[in-house]
């Protein structure tokens, strides 16, 4: 049987390496991650993370499931919003990530539980996370209705999924937008984390992920309710949220 194919950025991979091929961009980049995310986004990435929070409705004692983590700046906030007497889970499928949002949590006064998962199969119990995040992680899963729909399956009834990605970028900024991203970004990451290639991968990543409405619509169909989403500056990322009923 031929095995089936998907996309890692604009190349078609076999299924079964398109998780190595991010595997090796993530440990390529995770030394560097948060300098260029900085840099790439003027610092905006931060602004973005704060909308995403002040839309989570986490209160001190609940339990939140941070999902493709990375470096945990989620994780922390979420650890102010759920105070002592909640809990909140750190996962990546990525070692090298995880491992720098371990150290990053701990220095800054965080020991929270951490986890190496893949979202496809997540393993926690069904019905017990008040909030699921997942932030500029969700285009490069191989599947991403199934890890949705194990999002689905581990919140709480009435709980929300937050899903902070890369989008569609508003039309008239279009044009300028893929000149930064396909000249000017691998420039910026070949200068600071010496690797052009990731940066590219980032670029082509982000073109191949559904668009807004797209992605709300997918949410819909695995059984989320109530779906919505912002647009961030100009669509260049968008915050998509929705609720198990």
């Amino acid at each position: 049987m031929t095995e089936s194919t998907t996309h890692f950025g604009y190349q078609t991979v076999a299924e079964s390496q398109k998780a190595q091929k991010v595997a090796e961009v993530f440990h390529s980049v995770a030394q560097k991650y948060d300098v260029m995310n900085d840099l790439m986004s003027a610092g905006l990435h931060r602004v973005w993370k704060a909308f995403t929070l002040s839309q989570s409705g986490v209160r001190p004692g609940h339990k939140v499931l941070d999902i493709a983590g990375g470096t945990g700046d989620l994780s922390a906030g979420f650890a102010k919003l759920a105070g002592k007497n909640g809990q909140v889970w750190l996962t990546d499928i990525n070692s090298s990530m995880l491992g720098v949002g371990r150290d990053r949590l701990l220095d800054r006064g965080y020991a929270l539980p951490v986890a190496q998962c893949d979202a496809e199969k997540l393993p926690f119990p069904t019905d017990y996370f008040d909030c699921v995040s997942v932030a500029f992680g969700l285009r490069n899963m191989t599947h991403k209705d199934q890890a949705l729909t194990e999002m689905l399956r581990v919140l709480k009834p009435g709980g929300r999924l937050l899903v902070l990605e890369f989008s569609k970028v508003w039309k008239p900024l279009a044009p300028a937008y893929d000149l930064y991203s396909f000249k000017v970004l691998p420039k910026m990451g070949e200068m600071i984390a010496q690797d052009a290639d990731s940066y590219r991968y980032l670029a082509e990543s982000i073109r191949m992920h559904p668009g807004q409405e797209e992605l709300a619509q997918m949410m819909r169909e695995v059984g989320f309710s109530k779906v919505d989403y912002y647009n961030l500056t100009a669509g260049v990322v968008a915050l998509h949220k929705g609720y198990k009923l």
